[in-house]
């Protein structure tokens, strides 16, 4: 049987339910998804060209998951009464985690009735060189090294930050307006002379910044834009601190020293007066207009709205505005890291690093 049954649609498809069901699932979305997940999975199944045998047990396994299902979501997954959000919440992650389970036994049964199938013969063990096996080793080495920082990433003190941080955030109407103070906006156009628009990549150690790692692989995850070379005007999409609503805020220093090692790297990118100021007045049009932070969009990539955003997508759309794009992308689809890794044309100049501690 081909190792790839659950093919990377079905992944992505999972990947959406979930995110859907744990911010807005209730009893019967959380039914409806299960039962349409064991549809998808069978016909999955039916279509596969491998032993009756082995699409019998997974079928089977289908069906008796789906009703194992049912059964915890009735008992745990959305009861009636629940106050805490918190609460709430842990129930549908645990429905979300319920959502897996005919994947986890259908790779199970698959592998565990077939091991033979992906185990080499005697005689082709004994043909392996030395350099496969220093070359399985190093990927056994990058695995588990992956999963290290995973777990790390993903700690429970994190988890139960992201996760009591959740109701703040809404990615389908505008909860942010007017964060950002006439104070900033003359002092961002008191720098239209200097020829400059600076891109800040940084590392903050934050949990959100941590969670997104897992994802990303990345050890930057966070990207703002600077008016000056000093760091006084900076502004992105961000959580608010817990002192401001999620969507676009301004920026401190302090706001990026979550950990140990962390630290921002600052690039400038050529810019005229009339570019860095239309980049100004759109961020004063988004900020009397009202806006959100794309919490959604890091996973699904798709912005409900024009002012929901995450901090990499608002980057790029001010560039685009001003005509400074050097590469081209998708704005749902940028990284942090692509700043630096897509410019291509060199038309980044790298400033300094700084180490915030």
């Amino acid at each position: 049987m081909n190792s790839r049954i659950y093919s990377t649609t079905a992944k992505s498809i999972v990947v959406a339910i979930a995110f859907g069901l744990l911010f807005f699932g209730n009893f019967l979305l959380f039914i409806l998804a299960y039962v349409a997940m064991a549809l998808f999975l069978i016909a999955q199944t039916l279509a596969t060209q491998t032993q009756k045998r082995l699409k019998f047990y997974l079928i089977v396994s289908f069906l008796m998951i789906l009703g194992v299902q049912i059964v915890a979501g009735l008992l745990a997954v959305c009861p009636e009464g629940v106050e805490s959000v918190f609460v709430a919440l842990s129930r549908r992650a645990f429905g979300v985690v319920l959502l897996s389970l005919p994947f986890v036994m259908g790779r199970y049964i698959s592998i565990g009735r077939y091991a033979s199938f992906y185990l080499p013969s005697a005689q082709e063990a004994a043909t392996i060189s030395f350099s496969e096996l220093k070359e399985s080793g190093l990927g056994i080495r990058r695995a588990i090294s992956k999963i290290g920082q995973a777990g790390r990433s993903m700690s429970p003190e994190n988890m139960r930050d992201i996760i009591s941080d959740l109701p703040r955030h809404n990615s389908f109407r505008y909860i942010n307006n007017g964060s950002l103070t006439a104070e900033y906006f003359a002092e961002a156009y008191k720098n239209l002379s200097d020829p400059y628009i600076y891109i800040v990549i940084s590392n903050t150690g934050s949990a959100a910044s941590e969670f997104i790692s897992v994802f990303t692989q990345k050890q930057y995850n966070h990207a703002s834009l600077s008016f000056d070379s000093e760091l006084d005007t900076v502004v992105s999409y961000n959580g608010g601190e817990r002192v401001y609503p999620p969507g676009l805020n301004r920026e401190m220093l302090e706001f990026f020293n979550k950990k140990k090692g962390a630290s921002i790297l600052v690039y400038r990118l050529p810019c005229s007066a009339e570019q860095k100021k239309r980049m100004i007045q759109k961020i004063e049009d988004i900020n009397r207009e009202g806006n959100a932070y794309n919490m959604l969009g890091l996973v699904l990539k798709y912005a409900h709205k024009p002012n929901i955003m995450f901090c990499s997508q608002f980057v790029y759309r001010m560039l685009g505005i001003a005509g400074l794009t050097y590469f081209d992308k998708d704005s749902e689809r940028v990284r942090p890291t692509d700043f630096i890794e897509l410019d291509y044309y060199k038309k980044l100049q790298f400033v300094y690093e700084l180490k915030l501690n």
